[in-house]
């Protein structure tokens, strides 16, 4: 969510400082602010709105100075306004935050109790205020955040400037990311290496309740005891450029056409050499002796461990349970020392995800990261990674990473079945045929976008849309409204077929479009039959199926996409392209914001 900047350096900050943002913009905010130290007096810049307008403010009045803290804020806490945007300030300290003060009500009422009145709506204000108090009793810059931090519950990464200290900064952490990288006679603090990635490429990552003190010579690091300790120093490879959108209008759509060649990655990763079989890191769980197999998700991540489910059961005879990684661990549900878990998130930050994570370490045998960033924490804290391999994705909205965490479980779930003795080696050979597929028939999906998108032109003015699917196509279902919702922001819900008429239906007018997913397979006609149900009631049903399903079942159609025809294991990954294309074409009519849809964020980093 939030995104955290701060750079002691030899150069002026301000600029620096800007374009670390720009490369945090993805995360999602609505307001964003800097604070750089000029012969060790503060100076503080804060705007609302896109990082344009802190750009445009800093030009008609700098911010001078080698040292400063950045941030872009998604609001938690009190609205989006100057007056609640980062850097917060108090006394002779700056601070950021990315995270909750869970507790900051009583803490609030202890700082008013003794005579101080915050002037912001934020919890993040009360941080600020109890280290100035604590300078203001005599301790010094570290001491006081030291004393301060133990008081703090909930999740956070703080940066920390003070006035007539131009050579110092300290940073925290406890439940959201934050790395330190180092450079020549430099030092930074950023959310994430890419912040980082254009000043250095050396980083270290803070662990949970690390506090860092700062000088442009290097950090010491102590630990939540306060014992000193070294967090090691990594190489990180990231492009140091921005990544832009070439020839598109948007990230999203960008992301959408670089499914393919993605893909492609996810299979280099994990089919052998001779394409005959699953060569993957997955070899190291015992699946022959796994009684069941646990998977926690949060979002579009949940619906692709949704799709694997069908996998895992079917070819493997595997138990799955899935959960919603917000829900999890408050239901302290029973957990066995022989059982496995999977861990799907995008960014490797996901809060929610992470802290079932933690919840379940120490009561499962493996804990396993399905990832697109390897670098991140819950990489380091499972056992074992798979990554995705979807490369760097911006839009808010996932396209690339939902078909990659698809792909990656799919191989997953065929060798748990080889190793399971469900599948012989014949009929992984096919299997695995079947996986090769996958680039090209995405791009022949992708081939049908000019088709998708007048559709989705039609389907713009409405207020209501439903999205059926049954068996696999049930969740690809849920993702197109998801979809569908978080940028265009028409409601849009996701129904298994069959539960259309236990309450859904009475929905359906000709207001109403009804997107029925339904490659023509062994639950063809029975999704065909909920289709004819919503046509009898006036609703107008999008069909997106392939040629056979079209020839059998496109009469009363409103409108029909045809997708290729493709073998049953690998249509959900297809099938996500119409779904994302139906939402990308809608917004754009609707004109909404789509790489940055309002009140979201690409990186939830907090509960």
């Amino acid at each position: 969510m939030c995104g955290i900047i701060g750079i002691l350096g030899q150069l002026e900050a301000a600029p620096r400082i800007l374009d670390a943002l720009k490369r945090l913009e993805y995360r999602g905010y609505d307001s964003a602010g800097l604070t750089t130290l000029q012969n060790g007096r503060p100076i503080r810049r804060r705007a609302v709105g896109k990082l344009g307008e802190l750009i445009k403010l800093v030009a008609r009045d700098p911010a001078p100075g080698t040292a400063g803290i950045g941030h872009t804020r998604w609001a938690t806490h009190g609205a989006p306004n100057v007056e609640n945007a980062h850097p917060h300030a108090a006394g002779p300290v700056h601070m950021v935050h990315n995270g909750i003060i869970e507790n900051f009500r009583e803490l609030r009422a202890g700082l008013e109790a003794d005579g101080i009145a915050c002037q912001t709506e934020t919890d993040t204000e009360v941080v600020v205020q109890l280290v100035a108090r604590a300078m203001e009793g005599g301790m010094g810059p570290a001491e006081a955040v030291a004393a301060t931090l133990p008081r703090l519950e909930g999740a956070f990464a703080l940066a920390f400037l003070f006035k007539d200290e131009p050579d110092l900064m300290i940073a925290a952490r406890h439940g959201s990311p934050l790395a330190i990288g180092w450079g020549e006679d430099e030092m930074f603090v950023g959310s994430d290496a890419l912040a980082l990635s254009p000043m250095t490429s050396r980083i270290t990552y803070l662990e949970e309740g690390d506090r860092a003190v700062i000088t442009r010579s290097g950090a010491e690091i102590f630990d939540r005891d306060g014992h000193a300790v070294d967090r090691g120093v990594e190489t990180v490879a990231v492009e140091p450029s921005l990544v832009d959108k070439g020839a598109h209008r948007h990230f999203m759509h960008k992301e959408i056409h670089e499914q393919p060649a993605a893909l492609n990655h996810v299979l280099s990763r994990y089919v052998a050499a001779d394409r005959s079989r699953i060569a993957s890191p997955a070899e190291a769980i015992d699946w022959a002796g796994l009684p069941r197999l646990i998977m926690v998700a949060c979002g579009t991540a949940t619906y692709a461990g949704m799709v694997a489910k069908y996998w895992f059961e079917h070819l493997a005879g595997l138990p799955v349970e899935l959960d919603i990684a917000s829900e999890f661990r408050y239901r302290d549900p029973p957990l066995a020392p022989a059982e496995a878990a999977i861990f799907i998130s995008q960014s490797g930050e996901t809060a929610d995800t992470l802290a079932a994570l933690r919840h379940a370490a120490g009561r499962v045998g493996t804990t396993v990261g399905v990832l697109n960033v390897t670098e991140s924490t819950i990489a380091r804290e499972v056992d074992l990674v798979l990554p995705t391999l979807a490369g760097r994705e911006i839009g808010v909205a996932s396209t690339k990473a939902f078909t990659c965490q698809m792909l990656t479980l799919a191989c997953t779930a065929i060798l748990a079945g080889r190793r399971r003795g469900r599948i012989d080696a014949t009929r992984e050979r096919a299997l695995v045929g079947a996986l090769l597929e996958v680039p090209r028939l995405v791009a022949e999906a992708l081939a049908v976008e000019p088709r998708i998108a007048a559709v989705a032109q039609e389907m713009a003015g409405a207020r209501d849309i439903l999205y059926l699917g049954r068996g696999q196509m049930f969740p690809v279902a849920l993702e197109g409204a998801l979809k569908l919702k978080e940028i265009s922001y028409i409601h849009a819900e996701g129904y298994a077929g069959g539960e259309l008429k236990h309450g859904p239906i009475a929905l359906i007018d000709e207001t109403v479009p009804v997107v029925v997913m339904a490659p023509k397979d062994k639950l063809f006609d029975k999704t065909v039959s909920n289709m004819q149900e919503v046509m009898a009631r006036g609703g107008r049903v999008v069909l997106i199926t392939d040629a056979d399903g079209a020839e059998t079942a496109a009469d009363g159609a409103w409108q029909v996409l045809r997708m290729p025809a493709c073998d049953a294991l690998i249509a959900p990954i297809v099938y996500a392209i119409p779904a994302q294309l139906l939402a990308y074409h809608a917004a754009l009519a609707k004109g909404t914001d789509v790489d940055q849809p309002r009140n979201l964020a690409k990186s939830v980093t907090v509960e």
